[in-house]
C-alpha cells in the first residue's frame, strides 16, 4: 500500500479522457427522438434557438417517394405534420409542436425577433408561426420545463391538471396562396437582414423598421421568390379590414395569434426572380441559395435598428406586425453597398451566379430577371449545400453528389478547392464555427468528416461515425468558450447533439494562415487559367503554321511535278498488286509482263 498515494487526484476527473486538449473526437453529448412523433420519419431540417440555451427545433418529414406518396395520401392526411422543439431538460418529451400544413423541408427563426418561425412546405407553400405565448415555457426550461409550473406546483392531490404535462400544440398562425407561391417542394429559406430591403424592381434599399421584414425563397420550380411579412398597400385593404371587424365571431378560434393574420392564405411574393439558362432555352432547378449580405449562423442576434427608427413594439413585448406598412421606395435611401449577386446549386450539380435585381424589357416594358452571369458544372449530384464562411463572407462551401468545393466570390475561374469524389454520397456540409479552417461533410452512410485545411488538404484529418443512417442536417452552436456544440440528424428522425472536442474548437497559433492558403489557391487557379489559355493559343498557332507550311508547298510544285509523283505512286501500286499475286500463287514469276503504260 502505498501511503503517499494522493486520493484526491485519482478522483479527478483525467483530463485527456474526456473533453481535454488532446481529445479530437466527437463525444455523444445528448440524443433526442419520439416514439410517435419521430417514428418512421427522417429529420429534415434542424435549427437552435437564438437565444435560449439548451432549445433546439428539429422538422421531421415522411420517408417516402413521390410515387409513394401519391398512393398514400388518404393516410399523410391524417398524419400531422409538426417541427418538435426539444430542450435538453427533457430528452423524452418535445416542449412544443408547431403544426404544420405540410411536411416542412426547412425553416428558419427570425434573427430579429426569434419567436417569428418561417418554414418552407413540401407542397410550396411558406408558413409563418408566432410562439411568443410560449416564451415562458421554454425559459422556464432551463430549470426542469412544464413539470415545474406553478399550476403544477401549487395542486392539491388529485386535481392535477393534466394539461399542464401535455405538450403544447402550436398552429401556424399564416400561410402563402397556393396559386401564387411555388410550384414545387421549397427547398431553401431565409430572413433577410434587419438594415435592408428589397423593392419591386431588386434594388435594395434601407429598413427603417430594424426588423426583419423580408424573406427569400427557392424550390426546383426554376425560381428564387422574395416574400415581405408587411401587410400589403392595396385599396382593397380597408374593405377587407371592414369584412373582419364584421366577421368577429369567427375569428380566432382556435387560440391562433393574430399576427399575420392578414397575409393568411393571401400572401403573395414581392418578386420572382427567375434562373435562365445562359447558353439554352430553359431554366435551373434552384436547390439552395447564399446571398452575401445575410445573417451568419452561430451569432447570438439582438435586436439592433441601425437605422434609428422607433420600433412598434407590443406591450407584452415582441413587435406588431400587423402596424407595418410597405413603404414607398421613393422615401427610402439605395443600399448602394448591399451585393445584389447571390449563388443557388441546382438539382443537376451546377453552382449559378446571378443577380436578383431586375431589368426591364425593351419590347414589352415588364420588368424581367436577367440572365445568370456564370453557371460551373462541379458536382455529379443534387447540391445540397450553399454554405458562406462565417469569417470569410466571399469563401463558399458546395455540397453536391460525391464531392464538394470551396469557392471565392469573383474568382470565375472554377473552385479554389475541389475534393475527389468520394466512395459515399455527400448529403450535407457546414463550417465551424470557431475555426475558418474547419468544416464538417455528412456522409450517407452515417459518417462524418472532419476536415482541417491547416492540416490536410487532399483527405479529412478525421472520419468519426455518427448514426447507421444517412446523415441529413449539421447544425453547429457556440454555448460558451468552453462549450461548443454539434447538432446532426439522421434519416431515422434521431437528433445528436455532440460536443465539439478542443482542438476542433480552440483556433491554433496559425489559425491566420487560412487566409494566405486561399490567397495562395486563387493565385494557383489564375495560373492554372493563364497556363491552359497558353497552351490552348499556342496549339492554334503550331496549327496555323502548318497549313501554312502546307499551303507553300503545294504553291511551290509546277502541274508537271504533281502528274509525275500521281504516276509514280501508281506504277508503285501495280508493282506492289504483281509482287502480293505472285507470293499467293496467282501468277507466275516467268510471266512477266511490261507494265502497262499509263
Amino acid at each position: 500500500m502505498d501511503a503517499f498515494f494522493d486520493d484526491w487526484k485519482a478522483l479527478r476527473e483525467d483530463e485527456s479522457t474526456f473533453g481535454g486538449k488532446t481529445d479530437t473526437h466527437l463525444k455523444e453529448y445528448q440524443s433526442f427522438t419520439d416514439l410517435y412523433y419521430s417514428k418512421d420519419k427522417a429529420v429534415s431540417c434542424i435549427n437552435w434557438h437564438p437565444t435560449i440555451y439548451g432549445i433546439i427545433a428539429v422538422a421531421v418529414s415522411e420517408r417516402l417517394s413521390f410515387e409513394d406518396r401519391i398512393n398514400l395520401s388518404a393516410k399523410l392526411v391524417m398524419t400531422p405534420s409538426l417541427i418538435l422543439i426539444w430542450s435538453f431538460s427533457d430528452p423524452i418529451h418535445p416542449q412544443l409542436l408547431m403544426e404544420c400544413p405540410d411536411d416542412i423541408c426547412c425553416f428558419e427563426f427570425c434573427p430579429s425577433d426569434p419567436d417569428i418561425i418561417v418554414g418552407g412546405c413540401i407542397n410550396g407553400q411558406v408558413v409563418l408561426w408566432d410562439i411568443s405565448a410560449y416564451a415562458e415555457r421554454l425559459q422556464s426550461t432551463r430549470t426542469g420545463g412544464a413539470k415545474h409550473t406553478p399550476a403544477a406546483v401549487n395542486a392539491l392531490p388529485g386535481f392535477e391538471d393534466k394539461n399542464v404535462k401535455k405538450t403544447p400544440i402550436v398552429r401556424y398562425c399564416a400561410v402563402s396562396s397556393i396559386e401564387h407561391g411555388h410550384k414545387a417542394p421549397i427547398s431553401d429559406v431565409q430572413w433577410l437582414p434587419d438594415y435592408y430591403e428589397i423593392s419591386r424592381q431588386g434594388i435594395p434599399l434601407e429598413n427603417k423598421n430594424g426588423i426583419c421584414v423580408q424573406i427569400i425563397s427557392c424550390a426546383p420550380d426554376c425560381s428564387v421568390y422574395f416574400w415581405d411579412i408587411r401587410p400589403p398597400n392595396t385599396a382593397t385593404q380597408a374593405m377587407t379590414d371592414r369584412k373582419k371587424s364584421e366577421e368577429k365571431h369567427l375569428q380566432n378560434p382556435q387560440g391562433i395569434p393574430n399576427t399575420f393574420k392578414h397575409l393568411d392564405l393571401t400572401w403573395k411574393p414581392l418578386i420572382r426572380v427567375g434562373l435562365p439558362r445562359i447558353e439554352t432555352s430553359g431554366e435551373y432547378s434552384a436547390l439552395k441559395v447564399s446571398l452575401k449580405d445575410i445573417f451568419q449562423e452561430g451569432r447570438l442576434h439582438g435586436i439592433t435598428d441601425k437605422s434609428g427608427a422607433a420600433k412598434l413594439e407590443k406591450p407584452d413585448g415582441g413587435f406588431d406586425y400587423r402596424m407595418l406598412r410597405v413603404p414607398s421606395a421613393k422615401n427610402l435611401k439605395t443600399q448602394e453597398d448591399i451585393s445584389t449577386t447571390f449563388f443557388v446549386g441546382t438539382e443537376d450539380g451546377d453552382l449559378v451566379y446571378s443577380d436578383f435585381k431586375m431589368e426591364k424589357d425593351s419590347d414589352s416594358g415588364k420588368l424581367t430577371s436577367s440572365k445568370p452571369s456564370h453557371c460551373f458544372v462541379i458536382h455529379d449530384g443534387l447540391v445540397t449545400t450553399v454554405k458562406r464562411s462565417p469569417f470569410f463572407k466571399d469563401i463558399v462551401l458546395t455540397v453536391g453528389g460525391w464531392t464538394f468545393a470551396i469557392w471565392k466570390e469573383g474568382v470565375m475561374n472554377g473552385p479554389i478547392l475541389q475534393s475527389s469524389a468520394s466512395q459515399k454520397k455527400c448529403t450535407v456540409g457546414h463550417w465551424s464555427l470557431s475555426r475558418p479552417g474547419v468544416f464538417f461533410i455528412g456522409k450517407e452512410d452515417g459518417n462524418i468528416d472532419i476536415w482541417d485545411l491547416l492540416e490536410k488538404t487532399h483527405e479529412p484529418s478525421q472520419t468519426q461515425n455518427i448514426s447507421t443512417g444517412q446523415i441529413t442536417c449539421i447544425k453547429p452552436w457556440i454555448v460558451s468558450s468552453k462549450q461548443h456544440l454539434l447538432a446532426v440528424s439522421d434519416e431515422f428522425g434521431t437528433l445528436h447533439i455532440l460536443e465539439i472536442p478542443w482542438t476542433l474548437r480552440h483556433p491554433s497559433s496559425n489559425e491566420k494562415s487560412v487566409t494566405n492558403y486561399f490567397e495562395r489557391e486563387v493565385k494557383h487557379l489564375n495560373y492554372s487559367e493563364k497556363r491552359r489559355e497558353f497552351r490552348e493559343q499556342e496549339k492554334r498557332d503550331m496549327d496555323v503554321e502548318e497549313l501554312r507550311r502546307l499551303s507553300e508547298i503545294v504553291h511551290e510544285k509546277s502541274a508537271e511535278q504533281l502528274e509525275e509523283e500521281v504516276q509514280q505512286e501508281f506504277r508503285e501500286y501495280l508493282k506492289l498488286e504483281k509482287h502480293i499475286l505472285s507470293d499467293m500463287g496467282l501468277i507466275k514469276p516467268a510471266e512477266d509482263t511490261p507494265l502497262p503504260g499509263v
